[in-house]
């Protein structure tokens, strides 16, 4: 009995004891040995990488950047902190976060829109940077494309947005690297991939190093750069000097990123501008072209050109533009100009850009005009022949699109008709594809003085006129008559005219 008793104890403990039940310290160890690999893994390298389409849960994507915040010392602000609404994120922003996401990388709107949504602006675009090559996004995203040369990005395309997708940046020191840094310091070419760290310190400002994830609605800052907005300080990553070498774009950049936030640029930041100014003659006209752009469409032109003749850096920019902004006449003309493209873009209407550069121009051009006329050229040639040639000297410095310079000379151009309102020259105006910005344009010559405002003034009514009301508001036409070619007088009948063109047929023959 007691040995059927002891058998059938140990078939039960057989049948219901765990298989490879091992002892409680082996089982530690084996945690401890999990734990040690998982510390000294490096999610951001292409080893470990995650394969295109194995999808990870966006609760592991989140731990995975918690754990390199707290791994390169990154500042997490919480969304109770930072306020920020996500619901201000355009659709295309959210979907290419979650479309990266899913695929298994990390992704974070990134730079101007973070530093606008913590000011209470929305963006004006949304970028997002993530630790997928160019390559991978394009795979992930039907609508993209693969755009650049000195760094590599990819658009996304969502109907009428674009979101511009942007890998991490390694250092462009990197000698293995498809890198090229020019003599003076300034990068040419950087498609140098790194880690999280790495880019944030290949930002500019410290305002800029700033990555929101929506999906945790947490934002990573690097260098401090939620206390520098909340202080209102516009502080350079790293020494400045340096940083402008690199890109001295970056000069631009501070001036007008301080016109428009409101913020105030650091000592440190400041102090190299106007000693390193002449550097902007190293870098493209296209790039120079598009800043400028940027600064006199921010919506706060008049404050940009102050803080540009304060740092030293309107020299150059438009040739000769500080000579203009020195005389009385030519600066209130700029001065309004400037305020007009202000008023609309803070009223959200658009501006045009040739309407903008012809009024910078306008005074360079009236000069050249003057001489050209002095030269002993006629009127109108002597026109077209400025134009020409102020255009020529900015394209030297700033490549200012064709699209832009044609719409240009055709406002200049109109200038000297608005001057004609005798005959049926002011009715041929008016159904001009430009009338509109050449009558602008010419009010803003009266308001500044350098017409009579009687002449803006008759330009408005007419154009408000009707009918007879508009035909009596015509001067008298004392402009000389042109004669006209007399046609000659046919001479005979059928006969003589088949006899002229006989003769005419002849001689033509005869002179082959």
């Amino acid at each position: 009995m007691l040995y059927n008793l002891a058998m059938i104890k140990k078939l039960l403990d057989r049948i219901f004891k765990p298989k490879n039940n091992k002892p409680d310290n082996t089982r530690s160890a084996n945690a401890e040995s999990t734990q040690q690999l998982q510390s000294n893994s490096k999610p951001n390298s292409q080893s470990n990488r995650p394969v295109l389409g194995t999808k990870k849960p966006a609760r592991k994507n989140t731990e995975l950047s918690k754990h390199q915040a707290s791994k390169s010392g990154a500042l997490t602000i919480y969304h109770k902190t930072h306020q920020i609404d996500r619901t201000l994120l355009s659709s295309g922003a959210h979907k290419t976060i979650d479309g990266l996401q899913k695929a298994g990388f990390e992704a974070y709107i990134v730079g101007g829109a973070v530093r606008d949504l913590l000011l209470n602006r929305i963006p004006k675009d949304f970028d997002v940077a993530t630790d997928a090559t160019p390559e991978e996004v394009n795979r992930v995203f039907r609508r993209s494309r693969i755009i650049g040369r000195r760094f590599r990005l990819v658009h996304v395309l969502f109907g009428d947005e674009t979101i511009e997708v942007s890998t991490f940046r390694g250092s462009h020191l990197e000698t293995d690297g498809d890198s090229k840094v020019a003599d003076s310091g300034r990068i040419i070419r950087d498609n140098v991939f790194g880690s999280i760290l790495e880019d944030a310190v290949r930002r500019d400002f410290t305002a800029n190093a700033l990555y929101y994830d929506p999906s945790s609605q947490e934002v990573l800052d690097f260098h401090n750069g939620y206390a520098d907005i909340e202080a209102g300080v516009l502080r350079m990553i790293g020494k400045p000097e340096t940083r402008y070498a690199e890109d001295p774009v970056r000069m631009l950049r501070a001036v007008r990123l301080s016109a428009k936030l409101g913020l105030k640029i650091e000592a440190s930041t400041q102090a190299p501008i106007a000693k390193m100014a002449d550097l902007l003659q190293d870098v493209p006209p296209s790039r120079l072209f598009d800043e400028m752009l940027k600064l006199f469409l921010s919506g706060h032109a008049i404050e940009s050109v102050s803080a540009l003749r304060e740092q030293n850096l309107h020299h150059g920019l438009l040739p000769m533009l500080d000579v203009v902004l020195e005389q009385p006449m030519g600066e209130r003309f700029v001065m309004l100009a400037l305020q007009n493209t202000d008023d609309r873009i803070l009223s959200g209407k658009t501006a045009n850009p040739s309407f903008l550069f012809a009024t910078l121009l306008w005074h360079e051009m009236l000069a050249a005009w003057e001489t050209f006329q002095a030269e002993g050229h006629h009127t109108i040639p002597a026109l077209h022949m400025a134009m020409t040639e102020v255009i020529a000297i900015q394209a030297e410095k700033l490549a200012i699109h064709n699209r832009y310079t044609a719409t240009m000379k055709e406002i200049w151009g109109l200038q000297p008709r608005f001057e004609q309102r005798a005959g049926k020259r002011p009715f041929g105006l008016l159904t001009h594809p430009r009338y509109r910005a050449g009558y602008d344009f010419l009010l803003l010559r009266c308001e500044s003085g350098e017409l009579p405002m009687e002449v803006g003034e008759w330009w408005t009514a007419f154009a408000n006129a009707e009918g007879d009301e508009r035909a009596a508001m015509l001067q008298a036409d004392t402009a000389p008559k042109k004669r006209r070619k007399r046609s000659r007088k046919k001479v005979g009948g059928a006969g003589s005219t088949s006899g002229a063109t006989a003769s005419n047929t002849t001689s033509v023959n005869d002179s082959e």
